[in-house]
């Protein structure tokens, strides 16, 4: 699992490949212009300005993939919290003692919602959310058994909402990812491109330093930013909660004087 690597880690790894193969690029092409003098750089520029060019393109596409990614689940979010809080107000026109019943599992079952950053927490989360679920429909089964009208269907359609978006947010985290072939080839592109570079340099007898940093920075920022973007449970850019917090929060009992 890609999110069991954190992406601290991930960004030490790749910076370390991409120092030794630009280092191990530009060793390669010294060595073959000593193996045959009077070469000059010719289609070797060509041929890097050509890989960083299409870096540059699948660069652009895998970060409007992530973002949209994450475009969705911070959407989710926002319509989970607004689910919750409407089916929290509608069973309060249920009938005794099914309307306190009903509150109270949906005061248990909002704080589990709140996104965690720790996976362990999520799946118990997840499953305390099943056994809730279950609760409330096994209430809400029994209800619309004994009586029909209005209010019950509007609840109905409340919690299965409530129900389809917990399922449609989970999905989102866990399965609709940017597909890992995009992200080892992003990778080992970007490896290859520094490693060309460093061979171009070799060629010419001209290594830039700073230029090489310049450069490993600039694509390694990029490439985390969209493995930033694509994880729902690690790095700096996050999906805020405060949405289902003020929820949690607005919904709790009054406090007795």
């Amino acid at each position: 699992m890609r999110d069991s690597v954190p992406i601290s880690v991930i960004a030490v790894v790749l910076v370390l490949f991409c120092l030794l193969a630009y280092e191990g690029g530009f060793r390669l092409g010294r060595w073959w212009q000593e193996r045959t003098p009077g070469e000059q750089e010719g289609p070797t520029g060509v041929l890097i300005g050509s890989m960083l060019a299409l870096l540059a393109f699948l660069l652009a596409i895998t970060t409007g993939m992530a973002s949209d990614r994450f475009d969705t689940r911070r959407g989710y979010v926002i319509e989970q919290a607004n689910d919750l809080r409407v089916a929290y107000l509608e069973a309060g026109y249920l009938p005794a003692p099914a309307d306190g019943q009903m509150q109270e599992l949906l005061r248990q079952y909002a704080p589990l919602q709140v996104g965690s950053s720790d996976l362990a927490v999520v799946d118990q989360n997840i499953e305390r959310a099943a056994d809730l679920e279950a609760q409330m429909w096994t209430i809400t089964q029994g209800i619309a058994r004994t009586s029909s009208n209005d209010v019950i269907a509007e609840f109905v359609s409340s919690l299965s909402d409530v129900t389809k978006i917990k399922q449609a947010r989970l999905n989102a985290a866990f399965n609709v990812r940017v597909p890992p072939t995009i992200l080892w080839l992003l990778i080992l592109g970007t490896v290859l491109s520094i490693g060309m570079v460093g061979f171009g340099a070799g060629v010419t007898q001209q290594r830039s330093v700073i230029t090489a940093v310049v450069l490993i920075i600039a694509l390694g920022a990029t490439i985390l930013l969209v493995l930033d973007l694509d994880n729902p449970f690690d790095g700096l850019i996050t999906v805020s909660q405060q949405p289902l917090v003020e929820v949690v929060h607005d919904i709790q009992p009054p406090q007795s004087p």
